[in-house]
């Protein structure tokens, strides 16, 4: 009834806002502007192997930033940065290369893990070499303290000096119980972004997340395919220092090696963790091994492009799409380069069709019209990151980031997915486009994944900057739900972060573009608007929005 009576006026609120345009206000042409055949040849250049993959700090990058130059000048945009279209972010490119195997001692029997294929590790502290040395493990459950949820499964550990093995996830989607933590949806602490970060404020000397494909959301190919090869950081003051020694991944299969050597029940215990007051176990076990890395610093940059407003002009709205991918690993046999082409080639030219449906409205927006396009977000956000906390435009001045990120690649669905749905107050102007263009909302189909927590929005949602991230619908116009979770499901098993991620002419963009049609009209409504969308009640982000906006006035 709630978001019934808030949709009603700020239906209303919308009208009004049209009633009020001038009779030519038809923004018919701009939409249209926005199609597929222009749009297709954005991303096959982008997905190229001359772009060599778009590793940040690369050959990739400049043509990149070239590209996206020539091709935001050639619309007429300024410059997003005073007079450069750069903002320059340091990075940290680290290559680990650990010992081929992780020597496992005590219990019932002496083993080693093979690298790749049991186990992969990597260290973010900027040193030549790492030693790990006779690390006891010790399962902690899920490597959780969340006071809000009553939960915390380090109480009573000392886990200097000692390896803390945990589940991925957390315990909501382990018992689907919709009252535990948030039941199927994952919460920032099921991500193994925040598990590494709890371990490293304990003290441990190093974090081993234990995959399994359906609560970690992606096959063990992607673990090897992401934790291997060359690995970016924003250059921090103390080197990371703060940082665990050692931070890695144990595949389902090794774990369970690990479990019959310590002589526990896997599933007994990983079931037991799931209950609160769970007691970590040590394992009886310690491992050794060594990581040397291969040190290079190296300037990467986020892309801006600004369309100014006319009386709002100070205030800003965010496009953003991460233009970046994983480059080339020559260690691979056959095919070397990751092109990106759905990740996220699609997402970076949809700011190209934007930025021209934008040039192309009877009126030009109040406000300005921001497009990023950030750079090391497969390296865990870093680009949008850097921006949220060193903004061109003041946070309390910009009204809402708008995310894409591998768009549809299917074709035309009857529905749309709002990642988060019912955390802001942008999911309205969605339900009234999407109204418009004969389509429905759905509830994220995976919120299992916590895709909330893995693309750049989540950046600014951080800031308390309104974010709003949308998906591909699955309800296909011809085929249904099943073919397209069924292609969706292939494309996360055998492209997903893997060479394979190329254009291919089998793609059909429509649905893409009807996506991409959706997130112009809701970024030119608020355009026009001088109110500030908010997060709702009870998210976790509206309390240092209120804050920041309040200290502004």
């Amino acid at each position: 009834m709630n978001r019934l009576i808030q949709f009603t006026f700020l239906t209303i609120a919308l009208l009004s806002v049209y009633a009020c345009a001038p009779a030519g206000s038809d923004i018919s042409e701009a939409i249209n502007s926005i199609d597929v055949p222009e749009y297709t040849e954005n991303i096959k250049t982008l997905a190229s192997d001359e772009f060599e993959g778009r590793a940040p700090s690369s050959p990739g990058e400049e043509k990149t930033m070239e590209f996206l130059t020539n091709k935001f000048t050639e619309l007429g945009l300024e410059p997003g940065n005073g007079d450069s279209f750069y903002q320059d972010v340091s990075l940290v490119k680290v290559t680990p290369f650990p010992t081929e195997t992780m020597s496992i001692s005590g219990g019932s029997e002496t083993f080693d893990l093979s690298l790749g294929r049991e186990f992969v590790a990597l260290t973010r502290q900027v040193q030549d070499e790492v030693k790990v040395e006779d690390s006891e493990l010790v399962f902690a459950g899920f490597g959780i303290i969340a006071p809000e949820y009553g939960w915390n499964d380090y109480e009573g550990l000392d886990v200097k000096g000692k390896t803390v093995v945990v589940m991925v996830n957390d315990p909501g989607f382990a018992t689907k119980d919709s009252t535990l933590f948030n039941g199927r949806t994952m919460t920032y602490y099921g991500r193994w972004t925040y598990k590494y970060e709890e371990a490293a404020r304990q003290g441990a000397t190093g974090v081993i997340v234990i995959h399994e494909t359906a609560p970690a959301g992606y096959p063990w190919q992607v673990v090897r395919g992401g934790w291997t090869g060359p690995q970016f950081y924003m250059e921090a003051a103390d080197k990371n220092m703060s940082r665990c020694p050692l931070e890695g991944w144990v595949s389902a299969v090794a774990i369970r090696k690990m479990f019959d050597a310590a002589g526990m029940d896997y599933a007994a215990l990983t079931k037991e963790a799931t209950q609160k007051g769970f007691k970590p176990r040590p394992m009886g076990l310690k491992y050794s091994m060594t990581i040397r890395n291969e040190i290079e610093k190296s300037t990467s940059r986020n892309f801006l492009a600004l369309y100014p407003g006319t009386d709002l002009k100070d205030e800003i709205i965010i496009y953003t799409a991460h233009w970046d991918h994983f480059g080339i690993n020559p260690s691979l046999k056959g095919d070397q380069i990751f092109n990106g082409a759905a990740d996220n080639a699609t997402g970076t030219a949809a700011l190209i069709e934007l930025a021209e449906a934008f040039t192309n409205l009877p009126e030009k927006p109040r406000r300005s019209i921001l497009f990023l396009a950030v750079t090391a977000e497969e390296q865990g956000l870093i680009g949008s990151a850097y921006y949220a906390a060193n903004p061109i435009y003041p946070i309390t001045k910009t009204v809402a980031a708008l995310n894409m990120d591998a768009l549809n690649i299917f074709g035309k669905m009857k529905d749309i997915t709002i990642v988060g749905e019912g955390n802001s107050e942008l999911d309205d102007y969605v339900y009234k486009v999407a109204e418009k263009q004969g389509r429905y909302i759905r509830p994220d189909p995976d919120p299992e994944k916590g895709i909330f927590y893995r693309s750049d929005h989540f950046s600014f949602a951080k800031q308390g900057i309104p974010a709003l991230y949308t998906k591909m619908g699955i309800d296909h116009v011809e085929h249904g739900t099943e073919w397209t979770t069924e292609k969706k499901n292939n494309w996360t098993t055998n492209l997903y972060h893997k060479p394979a991620d190329e254009y291919t002419e089998e793609w059909d963009l429509a649905g893409a573009v009807d996506d991409i049609r959706l997130m112009f009209q809701v970024g030119q409504m608020i355009s026009m608007e001088s109110t500030f969308p908010n997060w709702r009640e009870g998210t976790e982000f509206k309390a240092k929005r209120d804050a920041d906006m309040a200290n502004a006035e």
